[in-house]
C-alpha cells in the first residue's frame, strides 16, 4: 500500500532480519528532490545519463561531494519489482563477510541508489582479491536452491521458489522458461529447440556430484564487474541460492580480464569439484537462452553450440 514500507522477504541463514527500504512520495518532484527525501541528505545535483532496458540512469551528488548512480523506473510507469529485486539481491551478498557486492545506499520500489565507482584498468592484484572474496561469499551459502524475494535477470522474470533440487531448480527455473520464450520470439526453431530440450531433460546427468546450495550473484559477466582503485566490485545481480560453478562460468562466456588470477584465488579458497570444465557450457546455456530472449537470433548459434557443449560434457 501507498506509504508503507518495502521490505526485501529474506533473511534467517544469517541469523539477520529483513531490512527495509523506506518509499516517500516515489513519483512527484525533480530527481534531486527525490533523492534528497529518499536518502535524508541535501543533493546537490542530478542529471539523467540515459536509459537500459526499462530503467532509466542518473548521475548525482551530495552537497558534500559524495556522487552517487541512480536507476530509476520511467515516471508513469507500473512499479515492476526489478529494481526491488536487485536492492535485495545486492543486501543479501553484502552480508557475506569480505563480500565484493556493492552497497545499497537507498531504495525503493522505483529507485536504486548506489556509490559511483570511479573505475580504473584492472590489476592482477585485484582479481586475485576478488577470486578469494568470490569464493566467501559463495560459501556463506543459502538456505535452498532460489530466493525468498520474486528475481530479475536485466528486465526478465526469474522464478526463485525455493527448491531443495538443483537438477530441477535449474532445468525448470532456468532453461524451461526462456528456451519456450526463445521459442515463442522467433529466436530459436523448433528444431533448436529439440536440441535444448535435450540439455534440460538431463541435467541431472550432466550436473556432476550434488554441492549445496551457495550465494551466487546469478548474472556475473564480465560487464557486471567494475574494476575500482583497488578492488572489483560487483553490480547488477540476479542474486539466489544456487551452483557456485554458474558464476565462474558467466564470468568466462564474455571474457574477464585476468580470469585465470580469479579462478586461481578462488580455488585457495573453495576448489571446484572435479570435472568442473566439463560442465561449463552447461552452466553458460542459461544466460544465453536469456540473451536470445532479450535480443532475438544473434545469440542462436551460440547458444546451440552450447547447448551441443553441454550434452557432450564440455
Amino acid at each position: 500500500m501507498e506509504g508503507e514500507p518495502i521490505v526485501c522477504a529474506f533473511g534467517g541463514d544469517d541469523g539477520e532480519g529483513p531490512r527495509e527500504g523506506r518509499r516517500r512520495d516515489p513519483v512527484h518532484g525533480t530527481m534531486a528532490e527525490r533523492l534528497a527525501t529518499l536518502l535524508g541528505r541535501e543533493v546537490g545535483r542530478a542529471a539523467r545519463a540515459g536509459s537500459s532496458h526499462d530503467w532509466e540512469i542518473s548521475f548525482a551528488e551530495l552537497t558534500d561531494g559524495t556522487r552517487l548512480f541512480v536507476k530509476s523506473l520511467v515516471r508513469g510507469a507500473p512499479a515492476s519489482g526489478v529494481l526491488v529485486a536487485e536492492a535485495c539481491g545486492l543486501d543479501w551478498l553484502g552480508r557475506a563477510f569480505g563480500s565484493p557486492a556493492i552497497e545499497v545506499m537507498a531504495w525503493d520500489d522505483r529507485l536504486l541508489v548506489l556509490p559511483w565507482v570511479e573505475q580504473c584498468e584492472p590489476t592482477a592484484g585485484a582479481a586475485e582479491r576478488l577470486g578469494r572474496r568470490l569464493a566467501g561469499t559463495h560459501l556463506t551459502g543459502a538456505d535452498r536452491f532460489g530466493a525468498d524475494w520474486p528475481g530479475y535477470v536485466g528486465p526478465l522474470p526469474l522464478d526463485n521458489t525455493p527448491s531443495y533440487d538443483w537438477p530441477r531448480f535449474y532445468a525448470e527455473q532456468r532453461l524451461r522458461p526462456y528456451l519456450r520464450q526463445a521459442l515463442d520470439q522467433g529466436g530459436l526453431t523448433p528444431g533448436d529447440g529439440r536440441t535444448v530440450e535435450k540439455v534440460v531433460d538431463s541435467v541431472a546427468d550432466l550436473a556432476g556430484d550434488p554441492e549445496p546450495p551457495s550465494r551466487i550473484h546469478g548474472d556475473l559477466w564480465s560487464g557486471n564487474v567494475l574494476w575500482g582503485d583497488r578492488d572489483a566490485v560487483l553490480i547488477d545481480p540476479a542474486a539466489h541460492g544456487g551452483h557456485r560453478e554458474a558464476d565462474l562460468a558467466m564470468l568466462a562466456l564474455f571474457g574477464l580480464p585476468y580470469l585465470e588470477r580469479v579462478r586461481d584465488a578462488y580455488n585457495e579458497v573453495a576448489p571446484l569439484a572435479d570435472g568442473w570444465r566439463s560442465r561449463v557450457a552447461l552452466h553458460q546455456l542459461h544466460p544465453l537462452l536469456v540473451h536470445v530472449c532479450l535480443f532475438g537470433a544473434a545469440y542462436r548459434t551460440t547458444t546451440l553450440e552450447t547447448a551441443r557443449a553441454a550434452l557432450r560434457g564440455g
